[in-house]
């Protein structure tokens, strides 16, 4: 076996950088409580474009060896194909969205897309990583590259979430009349009481507090609210059907100081599993504001 792979090293440094390739696509892709990719078919197709990343990105290894300098056109068509899957899924999402309860929202939205996208990259840059080692090095010097990669990955797949940048606190819902209140902050006018009697049993309201001027303006970005309100729903029901706008789960700011309302109709009123998904709500990177850092800089900015 080993006399096979000294003789035929480039195409066991392909195969190994495919495998890696595949391998790098397949932790990072998860169905969780958004069932998206769904299962199973979601997964096949996303499976296969690790496939052909891990792929290409490994044969590029030994077309550069030979000189053959025209293997970077494919990788220039691999992106190309990449971008299409960030459209399909924009695409697929929005057209769901249509259907949901309470929607994603378009920031959200164009936040997976995104991911989809980088993370067929990444399967390349596994691959590629994987078949220099070995054409380079020596075969066993893939192995480990690759196993360092797969480290790397599953040490930093997740991004930051909503506790990372706020304090989260359980408030209490206040009704004056029509006027409904999650602890100071004002929310909206209820009119029928019916509706006021569902809110008062149903309803669970929080205090999103930021950590800094920064997350003042992530929180207060629309697409933000609209995700927090998503997961919560989508993890524990929403109270509502269509038509009735007043059972709509709602984020309103407190002007004065950037604190965020957040008021949720969940189908199971559950206030610690609502605190769990609440804190485990995924920064958008659309959202996400840096104006503090951008004010200590002299000069002007540079774009791109």
């Amino acid at each position: 076996m080993l006399h096979w792979i000294r003789d035929n090293i480039a195409l066991f440094g392909v195969g190994l950088g495919t495998l890696f390739g595949v391998l790098s696509r397949f932790v990072m892709l998860r169905s969780d409580y958004r069932q998206y990719p769904a299962y199973p078919h979601g997964r096949i197709i996303h499976s296969a474009l690790g496939l052909i990343a891990g792929a290409l990105g490994a044969v590029a290894v030994p077309a550069l060896l030979d000189k053959d300098y025209t293997a970077i056109t494919f990788l220039a068509l691999a992106a190309q194909q990449f971008r299409e899957v960030r459209n399909m899924e924009r695409n697929t999402l929005t057209a769901i969205d249509e259907l949901e309860l309470v929607p994603r929202g378009a920031a959200y939205i164009e936040g997976i897309a995104v991911v989809f996208e980088g993370r067929n990259y990444l399967s390349i840059l596994a691959a590629f990583l994987t078949s220099l080692a070995v054409n380079v090095a020596a075969w066993w010097t893939g192995i480990i590259v690759g196993l360092l990669y797969l480290a790397l990955m599953l040490r930093f797949r997740n991004g930051k979430t909503l506790k990372d940048v706020a304090d989260i606190e359980l408030a209490d819902i206040k009704l004056d009349g029509p006027n409904l209140y999650v602890g100071e902050v004002y929310m909206m006018n209820v009119g029928l009481n019916d509706n006021r009697r569902i809110i008062a049993e149903q309803g669970i309201g929080f205090l999103i507090s930021p950590k800094s001027d920064d997350a003042k303006v992530t929180l207060a970005n629309l697409g933000q609210r609209q995700a927090i309100l998503h997961d919560v729903s989508t993890r524990l029901g929403v109270y509502r059907d269509d038509g009735d706008p007043a059972l709509l789960p709602l984020a309103k700011l407190r002007l004065p100081t950037g604190q965020l309302g957040l008021l949720v109709l969940p189908r199971e009123r559950d206030p610690e599993k609502a605190m769990k998904a609440v804190t485990g709500v995924p920064l958008l990177e659309a959202a996400v504001r840096m104006p503090t850092e951008a004010n200590r800089r002299k000069g002007s900015v540079q774009h791109g």
